[in-house]
Formats: C-alpha cells, sequence, structure tokens
C-alpha cells in the first residue's frame, strides 16, 4: 500500500504546472486523496491507503499529509517531492481522479466533500468551524460509493463526477 504522502506529492507534480498558471494547495490536494480513496475502494475492492481521513471543518484530511505540508497554509504547493512507486491499477485510478476532479478549485472541492454523507456523519452536528478529528471510516466512504455509484467491475472506469 502507497504511503498517502506520497499520493498527494504524485497530485501536486501532476496538476501543477506554474508557467501556466495551475497550482495545487493544500486544501486541494486533501480532497483529491479523498475522493482517490473512494473510487479506489470501489474499482478495485482495497484502500489505496491505510492511514484513515478525519473530518475537519474544511473537509476530508489525511493527518500525515496535513503535517507535511502545513507550512505551505493556504499557497500553492511546490511540485518536485517524490512519489514513490505507485502500483499501475492505482496509478490508472489517480490519472482518472485527476481527469474528473483535478480542474476544480479546492473550494468547489470542499463544497462537494461537504455535501456527502461520510463527511457529514463524521461530523455530527458540530459548527462549521469546530475543530474535529472524527474518523471517516473506510467502509463509510465505501457503502456510500457503491449506494452512490454502483459497484464496478475491476479496471472499470470512475463515473463523471
Amino acid at each position: 500500500m502507497t504511503r498517502p504522502v506520497a499520493i498527494a506529492h504524485w497530485f501536486v507534480n501532476n496538476l501543477s504546472d506554474h508557467a501556466a498558471g495551475e497550482v495545487v494547495t493544500h486544501l486541494q490536494v486533501q480532497k483529491l486523496l479523498y475522493f482517490a480513496q473512494a473510487w479506489h475502494m470501489l474499482a478495485l475492492g482495497r484502500p489505496l491507503f491505510e492511514e484513515d481521513m478525519q473530518a475537519w471543518p474544511h473537509g476530508p484530511v489525511v493527518p500525515s499529509v496535513w503535517h507535511e505540508f502545513k507550512s505551505y497554509g493556504w499557497q500553492p504547493i511546490a511540485p518536485g517531492g517524490a512519489s514513490e512507486d505507485i502500483s499501475q491499477d492505482s496509478l490508472n485510478i489517480l490519472t482518472q481522479v485527476c481527469d474528473i476532479y483535478g480542474a476544480f478549485a479546492a473550494k468547489k472541492l470542499e463544497a462537494m466533500t461537504h455535501s456527502e454523507r461520510p463527511w457529514i456523519q463524521a461530523r455530527g452536528n458540530r459548527p462549521p468551524e469546530q475543530r474535529c478529528d472524527e474518523v471517516i471510516t473506510k467502509d463509510s466512504i465505501l457503502k456510500y460509493y457503491k449506494e452512490t455509484y454502483g459497484e464496478m467491475e475491476e479496471g472499470e472506469e470512475a463515473a463523471q463526477g
């Protein structure tokens, strides 16, 4: 299984083009990790990464990735970090996630995750900006995606979001 920080670097390296004005922020990469985890579990029947996501105020967060990129704040993340070896089947899912979600602004991705039951349930009735480290379980993500998109055959492309 791949470390979530390596997947985050993969997204930054594959979506950043500073010359064209295309940058990736920490908020954006966290949401891409959520969608990648969801589609990976749905399509391949196993998690992309083992670490749990938490229901933070601005959407799902992988704590280790937050620590890796926290110094960037709201600024773009510089490409170049090592993305280590990622299996080909996982790369296929990451590429699809980039194609589907990569063009969305961070705040749009945040709104999308805020509309999904796994984040909503993990947050409970907390006020919008209240700190929360409740886990968004992999089971809740997979159940929601199966109910929303149906079962997928291995290798089937992700539904257009």
